[in-house]
């Protein structure tokens, strides 16, 4: 276990060259491409207004066509909505997931870079500490000298 911050440092430098680069968030399997395509697709504005336009379009036909395919309470489309919500939801949770996970992974990266600047500037700290121990000690014996100096002339 590091105690110092000069050991925690070497410690995330060691554990940043151990671990694989970091690849691009993009799908890696044809399902998870899939899933992120469609939850795109369901997610967005033209989707719904296409959809409304088509369920409004299906009810006018079926309530004012004299060949209805589906006459009031308009059970098939029921059936149909229902279909499409069956499918749509676990695939939009997938995608979900995936991106969760991406995330998690994220954030254990940034963790990660936090913790190794926060050791960066507290070992930045300490070098500008021991430069003014060094500074206030180096003014600490001019002084001294110049104080002996002065007792010197003032003595003669």
């Amino acid at each position: 276990m590091p105690s110092t911050a000069a050991d925690l440092l070497e410690e995330l430098r060691q554990r940043a060259k151990q671990r694989p680069v970091p690849s691009s968030p993009t799908p890696t399997t044809t399902g998870q491409r899939a899933a992120d395509a469609i939850a795109a697709l369901v997610g967005s504005w033209p989707f719904i207004i296409v959809q409304s336009a088509m369920l409004l379009g299906w009810v006018a036909f079926n309530a004012l066509s004299a060949s209805r395919v589906d006459p009031y309470p308009f059970i098939l489309l029921n059936l149909l909505l229902s279909t499409q919500a069956a499918y749509t939801a676990p695939v939009i949770m997938m995608s979900q997931n995936r991106q969760a996970e991406i995330d998690r992974e994220r954030s254990i990266e940034d963790f990660e870079i936090n913790r190794k600047a926060e050791l960066e500037i507290e070992t930045l700290h300490e070098k500008i500490d021991l430069l003014r121990e060094q500074e206030i000690a180096a003014l600490t014996a001019s002084v001294e000298r110049l104080t002996r100096l002065l007792e010197e002339r003032t003595q003669r």
